[in-house]
């Protein structure tokens, strides 16, 4: 039996991609790999910001072969229910995709973002990398 997808937050993504801890864990998650386009977006811009020249950076985040997931209709409004849920968490619009994403697949969202600690309940299962 394999394992459930891993929707991976871009706190998640960015610890594997700068070695950081949590970046064995992550690698360990990544055949099951799945992104929403928005929290990919949310990488690119982080390494754009740290001179990571755009040919290099489309080669390495191609090259992890991860699923990338359209950020649609469906995700869209549980991506907008969740605000109500996670307001006093302080959680960010990508976070939120992330966290749809995870709930419209029954996977588990992996991030390094320590703000995401109690919110796992009924219908999120979250996992912190360190």
């Amino acid at each position: 039996m394999s394992e459930p997808p891993a929707v991976l937050d871009a706190s998640a993504l960015l610890a594997l991609l700068q070695d950081e801890p949590g970046a064995a864990t992550v690698a360990a998650r990544m055949p099951n790999g799945v992104m929403s386009a928005v929290n990919l977006s949310e990488v690119v811009a982080k390494l754009a910001d740290h001179g990571v020249p755009a040919g290099e950076l489309r080669a390495v985040l191609d090259g992890l072969n991860i699923d990338v997931r359209d950020f649609d209709a469906e995700t869209a409004y549980i991506a907008g229910e969740l605000h109500r849920t996670t307001r006093q968490a302080g959680l960010s619009f990508g976070d939120r995709a992330c966290l749809a994403l995870a709930i419209q697949l029954g996977a588990v969202a992996i991030t390094a973002d320590r703000t995401w600690t109690g919110l796992n309940g009924d219908r999120m299962r979250i996992d912190l990398i360190r």
